[in-house]
């Protein structure tokens, strides 16, 4: 089966032997190896500054802190991700308020954002779901005239770009993730990319209980709350290991996304998502619309080749569902989405294969 999904691990010749210093060294937690992937993931992504944590749900946990939201507030965000960008609102003691998605996309919709903020809101929480950027411009330009900060969640979109520019240097906070599964992994773990100096220096406190790390502990005095979010020596090392790969690996997602894009155009049943002008996406999945998916995912299923819509809509669940809201885009999007495979593990007779498939019906 051609999975939807895999794992990049480093050859064992590359990675073992750096591994094993590290964990023999006498130093396995937080450290200058930390230290070092934070300086090269900042270099990667062009801008910011780089808070290593042990998940992308840490990240946006921190994030909403920054971002100032606190018991009873509302955050706006989507209902077409994965569960953790929303249980991450409740971490804080906040509420989820629904906006709907933009048909053409998937992604939340800028002028669905504007129509329920209010005054409890105190955060926006954009996905770049499937590695495809969202409307950069249109949120940038709500955010700037309600003054309501957006927290990027680009789990899904490590080197998808706007303007020529990598997610990361757009909005005041952009969460990755670096979980099994994704463009790059840590084996677990995430960042938070932070534009602001003295925000990033507060993160660094919130990650490692309150204290600062610069200091003895008969030096520090606590006086935020703080948890145990911090990368350890051996995720970094292997973070760094795979940075150095890191361009190679999400280009050979995006030649086959492009080559899908092409390929499938005017086919009956098949409906492409349309990307915002000057954004290039990264194509974590390869996301498309179709008539009688359940069908389709079973014609390709049957042909070896796994499809599927992946996450369930976060609208579904009762934990999350603090506001139940109408939203129709999301309802036709949702009944016509589904992912094929795309990655780094994808070769052009795969693509070859699943277009044939595709172009012969299901």
């Amino acid at each position: 089966m051609l999975s939807l999904i895999k794992t990049s691990i480093p050859p064992k010749e590359v990675l073992m032997p750096r591994l094993e210093q590290v964990l023999y060294s006498g130093y396995v937690a937080q450290g200058e190896v930390v230290e070092q992937f934070e300086r090269k993931f900042e270099e990667f992504i062009g801008g910011g500054h780089t808070l290593s944590l042990n998940s992308g749900t840490a990240a946006l946990h921190i994030a909403l802190i920054l971002a100032g939201v606190k018991e009873g507030d509302e955050v706006i965000s989507t209902a077409l991700t994965a569960e953790p960008t929303n249980v991450a609102i409740k971490m804080v003691g906040a509420k989820v308020r629904w906006a709907d998605v933009d048909i053409k996309t998937g992604n939340i919709s800028a002028k669905a954002i504007e129509k329920v903020i209010n005054s409890k809101t105190k955060a926006i929480i954009v996905v770049d779901y499937a590695g495809i950027p969202v409307d950069v411009k249109g949120i940038q330009e709500i955010s700037e005239k309600y003054n309501v900060p957006v927290i990027e969640d680009a789990a899904h979109a490590l080197g998808a770009k706007y303007n020529g520019r990598k997610t990361g240097c757009h909005f005041p906070f952009t969460v990755y993730s670096f979980q099994a599964i994704k463009h790059l992994t840590t084996v677990d773990g995430g960042a938070l990319q932070i534009l602001d100096r003295d925000l990033y220096e507060k993160g660094k406190l919130i990650r490692w209980f309150g204290l600062d790390k610069k200091l003895t502990r008969m030096e520090n005095n606590i006086s935020i709350q703080g948890y145990k979010y911090h990368m350890n020596n051996v995720n970094a090392t292997i973070g760094l290991i795979q940075l150095e790969g890191i361009d190679e690996l999400i280009q050979k997602y995006i030649d086959n996304g492009k080559y899908l894009d092409e390929q499938l155009k005017g086919i009956p049943g098949v409906e492409l998502i349309e990307y915002y002008e000057n954004t290039e996406p990264s194509y974590w999945l390869y996301t498309l619309k179709v008539d009688h998916r359940e069908k389709f995912i079973e014609k390709m299923a049957n042909h070896g080749i796994m499809a599927s819509e992946l996450h369930k809509r976060n609208d579904l669940h009762t934990f999350l569902n603090d506001f139940p809201a109408h939203l129709p885009n999301l309802d036709l999007f949702y009944d016509r989405m589904v992912h094929i495979p795309c990655g780094w593990w994808v070769t052009k007779e795969d693509c070859d294969k699943m277009i044939t498939l595709i172009k012969s019906g299901w």
